[in-house]
């Protein structure tokens, strides 16, 4: 199995590596291409990659096609691919936004896959949503299975609708968690903690509360009521945030990424 992804980015670089790193591709490397000399450059320094500028020269023979670019740049992207494809290879798209009847349009293919990455796969918790087109078989889809998993893990999903709606909660997700790590910061700052300190304190605490979350079969409402004694500290602080309807203002948020991703949809 020849696997390419074509974008050096974020995340592209990020799954080229779980992927290049896994025993799935046993002793084929992986195939990456870019137009950067810089990324290039230093792609060309790891020996478990096969490095390209020229699609030309590695993308007729792909089995597997990772598709890593930014939204906007798939439109000449796909006229370049487009003379250079066949049948029976699978395009898998880690792009925003972009629904497979746009990619299976524009690129003249049926076998699509569609999917919604997050940042952390950047460290290997990444979870990964994904679809696809009906051409794609199921012995295929395990297999994209098997490689998006080198990065975290992924869950399929019935229809491009649940795509856009991962992209409010896990896609988007890891800002919003930042957004209340940053807040929680500020917070200790000024309540005199030093930088280090309220790293600290506001990292291992995010760290203990989902490892709390993950080893136990409660929800997090009822943890919060193990936390939060009546009349006490935390419950003046949920108080707070109840009052000031934090939960449907983050909600609201997860439905504006969602809403934007449907649009972005649309546009392309």
């Amino acid at each position: 199995m020849k696997v390419l992804v074509i974008g050096a980015g974020n995340m592209g670089l990020t799954y080229a590596e779980g992927m290049a790193n896994s025993p799935l591709l046993k002793k084929h490397k992986l195939r990456i291409f870019d137009t950067d000399p810089k990324k290039i450059e230093t792609l060309r320094q790891q020996p478990q990659f096969d490095v390209y500028d020229t699609l030309e020269d590695c993308l007729p023979k792909a089995d597997l096609v990772f598709i890593a670019v930014k939204p906007f740049h798939s439109a000449n992207l796909f006229e370049i691919m487009k003379p250079m494809l066949n049948d029976d290879q699978i395009f898998v798209s880690l792009m925003a936004g972009v629904t497979i009847e746009t990619i299976q349009q524009n690129l003249g293919k049926n076998k699509v896959v569609r999917t919604m990455p997050n940042l952390p796969a950047q460290v290997g918790k990444g979870v990964t949503s994904y679809t696809a087109s009906k051409t794609v078989s199921r012995i295929e889809l395990l297999m994209v299975r098997n490689l998006l998993d080198t990065t975290g893990t992924s869950i399929h999903v019935v229809s491009e609708n649940f795509i856009d709606a991962s992209t409010g909660i896990s896609g988007s997700g890891p800002a919003y968690v930042f957004y209340f790590m940053q807040s929680m910061l500020d917070a200790a700052l000024k309540m005199g903690f030093s930088e280090y300190d309220s790293k600290v304190l506001v990292s291992n605490t995010f760290e203990g509360a989902i490892e709390l979350f993950n080893q136990n079969d409660i929800s997090p409402k009822s943890w919060i009521e193990k936390v939060a004694s009546k009349g006490g500290t935390t419950q003046a602080a949920i108080d707070s945030m109840d009052d000031n309807n934090v939960k449907q203002l983050i909600q609201d948020a997860a439905y504006a990424a969602f809403d934007r991703a449907v649009e972005l949809g649309k546009k392309q």
